[in-house]
């Protein structure tokens, strides 16, 4: 089909969920995408933050195609090598110590909220507990998940929500602290705060709400599903304040394109009985093999030194950009997850990258943000400067 028959058709015969650039990609290679017509497009999108080993990688295709060759799915009433494979090397990687594998983050967002009244539940007996979540956070859009996002933008058509969430502003403990009542069971927050605007939290914040939570006997929920897997230059956000929670979310980059997500928990959080969760196609042995592969190339291809090094050069450079153009407003970001604040929405900006061959995102209306493969160079990160530095110039 051409361009313009695959959109039209498209338009005909998927929900209108989405408000779609115009194009239609075709294949990937190393951090490139190519679209039907051929065009080459630097991706610093990364599938929003899912393909860290970039595109067409040799080993993890011959992996998933290995798999798909021996047996795809057997569902969870049976053991599968890959899955249990997997769930090992997340849980050395993690800190953690059992793991549920779901089929997306907003599926782990729900496992990690029921497992969270569960502990509460047969803590006290009772039912009607509480949780508290963050200002601009996002979770997902299931009915729960929202629940737990902190915008009202993204909540209100769908009103009424699950009860009991009280919202606390993110980077302020005492404000958290005012949220706590003897209902409390549970805090989640998101490390860095993806689709909120790119906002890190502070160590402080972090230990201090693992000190709360331990003496309230509250548990700690950390949401990594954007932030996790090495894309702040730890394996996970919170390793880098020496923070573990109770409960953490983790996906995308965990399956790089397969769908799999999952919740890992310590051994006090691990309170879901058999019956009270489960997934049919959660963990199955083609998702095993993706996520187990993923895990082992984040550690022969040295990712997280990688993003130590290139995010550095980033964050450089993306400060030298909020320096010369007085509408960037301010400069956020840590490892390869940055997001630069501009005075006005930042679509335009978006579109005519696109139009010279480089793709990237926003978070929210007037942010640009920059999600790249964990494998780009800095010689890439010069490639996508070439092309948006002269765009903000022209629009100076």
């Amino acid at each position: 089909m051409t361009k313009q028959e695959v959109m039209e058709q498209g338009e005909q015969y998927l929900l209108h969920t989405y408000n779609r650039y115009p194009l239609v990609l075709d294949h990937g290679q190393g951090v490139y995408l190519y679209d039907n017509e051929g065009n080459k497009y630097l991706d610093f999108c990364a599938g929003i933050a899912v393909f860290a080993l970039g595109y067409n990688n040799p080993e993890f295709n011959e992996a998933v195609k290995n798999q798909v060759d021996k047996l795809i799915h057997c569902s969870n009433y049976f053991y599968n090598e890959p899955a249990v494979e997997a769930a090992r090397k997340l849980v050395e990687a993690s800190g953690m110590e059992k793991v549920f594998f779901t089929n997306s983050g907003t599926e782990a967002i729900e496992g990690a909220l029921k497992t969270a009244l569960r502990y509460a539940y047969d803590r006290d007996g009772t039912n009607g507990h509480e949780i508290i979540a963050m200002h601009h956070s996002f979770h997902g859009r299931s009915l729960g998940a929202l629940s737990v996002t902190g915008n009202a933008h993204y909540q209100d058509p769908f009103r009424p929500l699950i009860s009991g969430i009280r919202f606390a502003d993110f980077n302020n403990l005492e404000s958290v602290k005012a949220q706590v009542t003897e209902k409390t069971c549970a805090i989640i927050l998101e490390p860095v705060q993806g689709e909120g605007g790119i906002y890190p939290a502070t160590g402080e914040f972090l230990k201090g709400l693992r000190e709360l939570c331990d003496e309230k006997d509250i548990l700690l929920i950390f949401d990594e599903i954007q932030c996790g897997m090495g894309r702040t230059g730890t394996m996970f956000a919170c390793q880098r304040y020496g923070v573990l929670p109770d409960v953490m979310t983790v996906a995308k980059a965990l399956g790089c394109g397969m769908p799999v997500g999952a919740f890992l928990c310590n051994e006090k959080a691990a309170s879901l009985k058999p019956g009270d969760h489960g997934s049919t196609y959660g963990g199955n042995p083609l998702v095993g093999a993706a996520a187990s592969k993923v895990l082992d190339l984040y550690q022969s291809l040295h990712v997280l030194d990688n993003v130590q090094k290139v995010g550095a050069y980033l964050g450089q450079k993306l400060d030298e950009l909020a320096d010369k153009f007085p509408k960037i407003v301010e400069h956020r970001g840590v490892g390869l997850i940055h997001g630069l604040e501009f005075s006005e929405p930042v679509g335009g900006i978006i579109e005519e990258c696109q139009r010279r061959g480089l793709i990237l995102i926003n978070a929210g209306s007037n942010i640009l943000r920059f999600v790249p493969p964990l494998v780009i160079t800095e010689q890439d990160v010069d490639d996508m400067l070439a092309i948006l530095e002269p765009v903000l110039e022209e629009r100076k």
